[in-house]
């Protein structure tokens, strides 16, 4: 692996990927989320829709709630949201809502990622993509090769 500097969207993305091989490794569909705050995590989260037979259980919503928590503030509009893959359309909503400063993706999501349904971002949210890209796409095929095996 190469060496990443410490701040830098690959750093953060890499940490959003550890988390998505946690949920690989647990059999959910393996996509990781980090919230940055300030140039620190706040929050780290896995899909767990499997685990807590709950559709909602996305990883981008979790983060997003233990990070509100963490701040004790529902609007995180100091914060970036670091995904290993294009949020779906709930998850853009909650981001919406929460107002965040960056949404950065790994790997887009062409069936059921939320830019087919037109930007549902907040105006004020910037939005990255394509960060470790080919490494979270990688994880995404190899589980969906192991299900259907």
């Amino acid at each position: 692996m190469e060496f990443l500097s410490l701040y830098s969207d690959e750093y953060f993305m890499q940490e959003a990927y550890r988390q998505a091989q946690y949920a690989f490794e647990e059999g959910e569909i393996p996509i990781g989320a980090v919230v940055v705050c300030n140039n620190r995590i706040i929050a780290k989260a896995y899909n767990q829709t499997e685990k807590l037979n709950d559709v909602t259980a996305h990883a981008e919503m979790l983060a997003l709630t233990a990070a509100a928590n963490y701040l004790g503030n529902k609007y995180l509009s100091d914060c970036t949201l670091y995904v290993t893959v294009e949020p779906c359309i709930m998850c853009a909503g909650a981001s919406y809502w929460a107002q965040l400063k960056r949404v950065v993706f790994g790997t887009a999501e062409p069936k059921r990622g939320y830019r087919k349904a037109g930007n549902l971002l907040h105006p004020k949210t910037e939005m990255a993509s394509g960060i470790l890209a080919a490494e979270c796409a990688e994880l995404m095929a190899s589980f969906f090769a192991r299900k259907r095996n």
